[in-house]
């Protein structure tokens, strides 16, 4: 027999303390998946990077939280939930000290990736700590309020990220977590109470060795594909192969095994698949835009880190809007409503997003990124309701670890199919702009600044420095259409989610009084 109805008595008994410290714990975590994205160009030169490689700077991180977030649940049931925390915490600010004294890409990576490893577990476990301290009837309300950490800390970092590399250094944007670590770990340590684990069933390892095969050959083959010519390189065969052979293994392992490593219970309940490949989707939509927008406000339109992160400002604001309703909109619309809405504003923003063209303003930066702020906050609260209706409780641990693996996995993914895209919708359209280039034409002779530059070197250089940027402008347009059809083709995935049972209002007010 356990004890664990004691220990959860004293986690209910301080909910609200503990509730602070673990969204503090996940704002940390979540601020870094994208707080480096707006220091990148002052990283590039630091560390000697090029643009390929910094896309490794961003998915490792990513692509280590995807690796070890499905062992958080069998450590959290063998060690205790509370020790897990604490040591993630602990490891991760240690990694962020790491960060900010590395000198080298592979330093750079490495130590991204153990941030990754060491924080996978704050987001699934501070997530499972609140359903189980907080009533059913409070459960909306309290995953808006988890979500605005989830969902504020890739909004902030490049707010915080600009204004820290504008005026300290790119390094600090990683020494910040020091206190926020520090005070998360004290707050849990004081309130939380001691969980004794001990509670693990069978590990199968055959599982998650697949599991992991597949994970990182995927990623593998998607961060080398554009520098090795995609399928013309052995080695993207290479990866490719290995990912396929460990998505089959893990597809088997799971259907057969006495004991597999993600319980089978969890396919067949119908909302959380539908949700878990909604929050696949949603990692996608998410980061790739705030790993591609501080790029391409630096590189193509000349803006400084902190304009970038003031600029960014307006999505924050959005999200802010959301989760001050969210509550009542679930209550009052529904959630299935709710998440409809907020795709639907995603699908308006990815829009906007791809008309952008280099003669703009910032207007339509702000307007775009308010919209998709505002559509990104009406979709986690709901998702976290929906996903939950209908699955048991025993499964809740491996649920939300399931999850955040599905969101982690698609952000990585998400990052480096549109780098990619990118890059190679850039190369398309600067072949096909260079081909329309007549150095001879009277039009375009005119146009320029100095007559006859186009007879010289260095007029030449210029006019081809204009067309990659022209071209650099139409991949970045190209991707963000492609993300509003993608993003357009989710909305059946509602249809198929079970709204919860509404709770009466009364009942709701009681309780939280």
């Amino acid at each position: 027999m356990t004890d664990a109805p004691d220990f959860l008595e004293k986690d209910k008994a301080n909910r609200i303390p503990i509730t602070g410290a673990l969204m503090l714990a996940t704002l940390m975590h979540t601020l870094d998946s994208t707080i480096a994205n707006v220091a990148l160009p002052n990283m590039q030169g630091s560390i000697s990077a090029s643009p390929e490689q910094l896309t490794w700077v961003l998915t490792s991180y990513i692509l280590a939280t995807a690796v070890m977030t499905p062992l958080c649940g069998w450590l959290a049931m063998k060690f205790g939930r509370k020790r897990m925390i604490v040591l993630s915490i602990i490891g991760f600010t240690a990694a962020s000290m790491l960060c900010g004294i590395a000198t080298s890409v592979p330093e750079m990576v490495l130590f991204r990736s153990l941030q990754g490893l060491a924080g996978a577990s704050l987001m699934p476990l501070s997530q499972s700590v609140m359903l189980d301290t907080y009533p059913p009837e409070q459960i909306p309300r309290v995953m808006s309020l988890w979500s605005s950490a989830v969902i504020l800390g890739p909004i902030l970092g490049p707010i915080v990220g600009g204004w820290i590399t504008e005026h300290l250094d790119w390094r600090w944007v990683f020494f910040i977590n020091l206190p926020l670590g520090i005070i998360a770990v004290l707050g849990v340590s004081r309130f939380m109470a001691d969980d004794p684990g001990g509670r693990q069933r069978p590990f199968d390892f055959i599982g998650f060795s697949a599991l992991i095969t597949f994970v990182v050959g995927l990623q593998l083959l998607l961060d080398r594909g554009p520098g090795q010519d995609w399928w013309e390189s052995p080695e993207i065969w290479t990866w490719a192969a290995l990912s396929l052979a460990g998505f089959w293994v893990f597809i088997t392992q799971s259907a057969t095994a006495p004991h597999p490593f993600f319980h089978r219970d969890l396919a067949k309940d119908g909302n959380f698949v539908g949700t878990t490949v909604f929050s696949f989707f949603v990692g996608v939509l998410l980061f790739s835009t705030t790993a591609l927008l501080p790029v391409l406000m630096q590189n193509l339109m000349g803006y400084s880190a902190m304009q970038t992160g003031t600029a960014s400002v307006s999505r924050g604001l959005g999200s802010l809007m959301s989760f001050l309703m969210v509550p009542f909109l679930i209550q009052r619309l529904g959630a299935r409503t709710v998440l409809l809405a907020g795709t639907v504003l995603s699908i308006v923003s990815l829009g906007a997003m791809s008309r952008f063209d280099l003669s703009m303003t910032d207007g339509p930066i702000i307007v775009s990124g308010f919209l998709q702020g505002a559509g990104t906050g009406l979709l986690f609260a709901p998702l976290s309701t929906l996903a939950y209706v209908t699955l048991s409780p025993v499964h809740r641990v491996e649920g939300t670890i399931l999850s955040t693996m599905a969101r982690s996995m698609g952000s990585a993914v998400g990052i480096s199919i549109v780098q990619a895209m990118v890059l190679r919708n850039s190369a398309l359209a600067h072949s096909e702009l260079a081909a329309r280039m007549d150095p001879s034409s009277p039009v375009l002779n005119d146009i320029l600044p100095v007559p006859g530059a186009l007879t010289t070197t260095a007029g030449l250089t210029q006019l081809n420095g204009e067309v990659t940027r022209q071209a650099m402008m139409i991949g970045y347009v190209d991707v963000f259409s492609w993300m509003t059809l993608l993003t357009l083709a989710m909305l059946p995935l509602i249809l198929i989610l079970r709204p919860p049972p509404k709770a009466p209002m009364e009942k709701i007010t009681q309780t939280s009084d």
